[in-house]
């Protein structure tokens, strides 16, 4: 006989047996990430530290609301989105890989990506992005740059800079012509302490080289080849505003604007772990021969 009306008696167990509401034992099951370490295996162009800095700066969205906390766990398969405001994103800085293997990766930095985050909150791309930093290239110079995988080898890496065994070459544009086509050019280099951001050419300053070379020049600008045997800070910029031949597009040392700075890393000879040398070449931007 068909009984209506008449209601089940335990409502809670009648939600679980239509599958409208799962088990706490079930619920418990499912595993949940970390907010940072989802974001890391979806966005792979940011390291977590930065990704953390987007959370807590309110660029991470989890199903349409506003996270906070990099902590914070989920389900895989929740709608994630990174909302960093355009002023920020460097999107269109990204470098061409030129070699990697194991234990480094070699990039073609473009002129305007930084090297290294600055301060706490740094919310653009960096190098430290793609690996670990052993050496460093202004901000907008471009060119050849070597980064390392772990520790060890970047330990390895930075000591062939710090001895010297690496061989870097440089291309610049520069204004007028210098009176000698080749040179070496040796003047110490201290910092300005009336500009405590800038260098100059200072007799109790550390000792600088720089050998350069006049690869082509219609007497209104010149490109030269420069060749560094030691690294000072702003070494390159400083010596050619000495020698009255300062880089185009140099907002500090120079008066001739551009578009950016007219210095790119050409090559970098150095030897990777195993001992083999390799020289890394990275092609000169197509604006250094339009000048001409």
């Amino acid at each position: 006989m068909l009984v209506t009306g008449k209601k089940f008696s335990k409502p809670e167990l009648s939600r679980i047996i239509n599958g409208d509401k799962r088990l706490a034992e079930e619920v418990e099951a499912i595993p949940k990430t970390r907010l940072d370490i989802l974001l890391v295996n979806k966005y792979k162009s940011y390291n977590r530290s930065t990704l953390q800095k987007f959370i807590q700066n309110g660029f991470v969205t989890v199903d349409g609301v506003v996270a906070k906390k990099p902590n914070q766990k989920f389900e895989e398969g929740v709608k994630l989105e990174l909302n960093v405001p355009e002023d920020l994103k460097n999107a269109d800085l990204k470098p061409e890989v030129i070699y990697e293997d194991e234990n480094v990766i070699v990039l073609d930095k473009p002129a305007g990506l930084l090297s290294m985050a600055k301060g706490e909150y740094c919310p653009e791309k960096t190098l430290e992005d793609y690996g670990l930093l052993v050496h460093r290239l202004d901000r907008d110079t471009s060119g050849v740059v070597i980064l390392a995988k772990n520790l060890e080898v970047q330990k390895f890496l930075r000591k062939q800079f710090q001895d010297r065994k690496t061989h870097k070459t440089y291309y610049a544009v520069v204004t007028g012509r210098p009176k000698l086509d080749a040179a070496r050019v040796d003047l110490p280099i201290a910092r300005d302490l009336k500009r405590p951001t800038t260098f100059r050419v200072d007799p109790n300053g550390k000792a600088s080289e720089t050998y350069y070379r006049v690869v082509k020049s219609d007497d209104k600008h010149s490109l030269l080849e420069l060749k560094p045997t030691t690294g000072r800070t702003h070494q390159l910029r400083v010596h050619m505003k000495y020698l009255g031949h300062p880089i185009i597009g140099d907002v500090v040392y120079g008066d001739e604007k551009a578009d950016r700075l007219f210095l790119h890393a050409k090559s970098l000879e150095i030897t990777l772990p195993g001992g083999e040398r390799r020289v890394f070449e990275a092609p000169l931007p197509r604006e250094f021969t339009d000048v001409f």
